[in-house]
């Protein structure tokens, strides 16, 4: 099975039946307050959130490996890097110096630096199953009509619609194309080397670039020549009305933001210090 790219899969969840408004206000709200905060607690509470609501929307790991392990490696990188060039950045914050291993030089292992990190790691359990929510159980169309509906620009939100819709597209003709030079007898499996399997791919997605410029010139002429644009407003197909849950769902993420706000206020900055 080829690896699939995260796009719109159809469900029964009550996920899938919220207005895609609600849904792109509650993910820019509730990400906004985990970015925004560093209180222990306010993370827990949206990461567990955030991983119940994966858990309910049934969407298979299998469906967004690739884009799983790719979000791993970028957050250990991220964890490694600033440890690597600051690792007493979280004594600094808390104020505390309590070694748990020493190390070389400065590189010594303190509790504030791993709560410090764990932070951090809360933050990415925070947004990405969010996002990942956000994109899965959105149809393109009422993602557009969502953006539209929040004030940005119909172009603008017909440009992002067919931007997901071509991606699936993309990635299956690419993968058509793969697996036809392989059938001709060009390696391109993990059984190759790295530089032969990077080399073949570059030969595929070269072409493959130009055929799909050729194809946005094909569509923005299709769409010039049905005036599209003419108007200030426009209506859409996929449109949904606010229902009661999706004011429910907008009205938790405000009070998330809130809390957030709130819990600066009480910790004096962004940060929960459990060592005050």
């Amino acid at each position: 099975m080829n690896p699939k790219l995260i796009g719109y899969h159809e469900g029964e969840s009550f996920l899938h039946r919220l207005s895609g408004a609600s849904k792109l206000l509650f993910f820019i709200l509730v990400s906004t307050a985990a970015m925004i905060s560093y209180d222990t607690r306010l993370l827990l509470v949206i990461g567990l959130g955030s991983l119940l609501l994966f858990k309910i929307s049934g969407i298979r790991y299998r469906d967004i490996s690739f884009v799983l392990v790719f979000a791993l490696l970028f957050a250990v990188l991220n964890v490694a890097t600033i440890y690597l060039f600051a690792p007493q950045y979280g004594t600094e914050i808390y104020g505390k110096n309590t070694v748990l291993f020493h190390g070389l030089g400065s590189y010594n292992l303190t509790q504030q630096e791993l709560f410090y990190l764990f932070n951090l790691i809360l933050k990415y359990i925070c947004t990405i199953p969010l996002a990942i929510i956000f994109l899965m159980t959105t149809h393109p169309s009422q993602f557009a009509s969502s953006l539209n509906q929040i004030g940005l620009s119909y172009k603008v939100a017909y440009s992002v619609s067919l931007t997901l819709r071509y991606i699936p597209d993309l990635q299956e003709e690419f993968f058509t194309i793969k697996t036809a030079q392989e059938a001709r007898g060009l390696e391109l499996s993990q059984k190759a080397k790295l530089l032969d399997r990077i080399k073949g791919n570059l030969q595929i997605i070269t072409p493959l670039i130009f055929s799909s410029l050729e194809r946005i010139e094909s569509i923005s002429t299709a769409m010039e020549l049905r005036r599209f644009g003419k108007n200030k407003k426009r209506t859409w197909y996929q449109y949904q009305a606010l229902s009661r849950n999706d004011y429910i769902v907008l009205l938790i993420s405000v009070l998330l933001l809130m809390a957030s706000f709130l819990l600066m206020a009480l910790n004096e900055g962004r940060f929960y210090n459990p060592w005050r």
